[in-house]
């Protein structure tokens, strides 16, 4: 690339349930569209079939709407970065398709994107609301498929310190939400009425898990244990109780990432934290990391609530950065559901 060269940055973000596109100016982001799909809330859940079938119906206007919103041509792209993984397999088909057949008709280079690599990077987005850590830093990355604590060297040099054994942090706000008779998705609705409850009210245990790893399973079924015990006395315990129920829920996990946190800087020395991913939203999570720097000097980073859920833009900042080192994909790439941060 020459060296003052203006780069624009296609990005298409189809991992799980949102069909996002966003068009970057080098590391500044012109436009950030989403589309939701909102007919998994029926189910209590995501139904890989139904998102499928949705991205393929959202992902010409979500592209053609980043594009007029970022008021270029598609003649002006240098590049289409996209979701390769990981993520469910017949979504990520739908963005990986689109991408390969737009950067071969327009003929342009195609950049695939590690879908956790950029929760991570989403911090370097050009944003005057935002400042990007440091290298070596600390990622905390929490949605609703994974929890991981990632060292992170350079944007190209990254590796897992410590990950969940079983569910994810998303899962066991969700699936805690849902024992409480909450509508889908339920992890907002935790942290909402846990702003009012008391967080000491009920306690619940924090599980023994060896080095930096996590386990969020137990403590799920500690829940449902509590709720059936609960309700057996009081058939309207929950409506009773439910800020508190909640506040202690929340503080609960709060409390199990926080301890693995404090262990991994501890180990490693590293006091630049970042927190990304889908769960990253959370109030009560976001508020005890930013403590940190007053009762421990860590510098934490926490990105805008736009750049914490799926989004592509994040793909979009990795793309920038993987354009100007030239990694570039060929054709034949295909969609990996499983794909680990290296």
């Amino acid at each position: 690339m020459l060296e003052n060269e203006t780069i624009y940055i296609l990005a298409i973000e189809s991992s799980c349930d949102d069909t996002s596109a966003a068009v970057l100016m080098n590391d500044k982001v012109l436009s950030n569209v989403v589309a939701t799909q909102a007919i998994h809330k029926e189910y209590g859940g995501v139904v890989p079939e139904l998102a499928s079938r949705a991205h393929q119906q959202n992902i010409v206007p979500v592209v053609d709407q980043a594009i007029a919103r970022a008021n270029i041509d598609k003649k002006q792209l240098s590049a289409i970065a996209f979701t390769r993984g990981p993520g469910l397999m017949g979504s990520l088909l739908v963005g990986t398709s689109f991408a390969k057949s737009l950067s071969l008709g327009l003929q342009i280079p195609l950049i695939e994107v590690n879908h956790m690599k950029a929760h991570v990077l989403a911090h370097f987005i050009n944003d005057d609301s935002m400042k990007p850590p440091k290298f070596p830093f600390l990622a905390l990355t929490i949605s609703g498929g994974h929890t991981q604590i990632v060292q992170v060297n350079d944007f190209f040099d990254m590796k897992i310190i410590g990950q969940t054994l079983d569910d994810a942090v998303g899962e066991a706000f969700d699936k805690s939400a849902k024992i409480l008779g909450l509508p889908y998705p339920g992890g907002p609705l935790i942290d909402k009425y846990a702003a009012t409850g008391n967080s000491h009210k009920f306690e619940f245990p924090i599980p023994k898990v060896k080095e930096l790893d996590f386990s969020f399973s137990g403590l799920k079924t500690s829940i449902l244990y509590f709720i059936q015990k609960q309700t057996k006395i009081d058939p309207h315990f929950i409506e009773n109780n439910l800020e508190d129920i909640c506040a202690s829920i929340q503080y609960t996990i709060i409390t199990i990432l926080m301890k693995k946190l404090k262990k991994a800087v501890k180990l490693t020395g590293i006091k630049e934290i970042a927190i990304g991913g889908g769960v990253s939203a959370n109030s009560g999570i976001r508020k005890a990391l930013m403590d940190t720097q007053t009762t421990y000097g860590w510098k934490t980073y926490v990105p805008k609530f736009e750049y914490c859920t799926d989004n592509a833009a994040m793909i979009g900042i990795v793309g920038y950065y993987k354009y100007k080192n030239e990694v570039f994909a060929q054709q034949d790439v295909t969609a990996k559901a499983r794909y680990l941060i290296s």
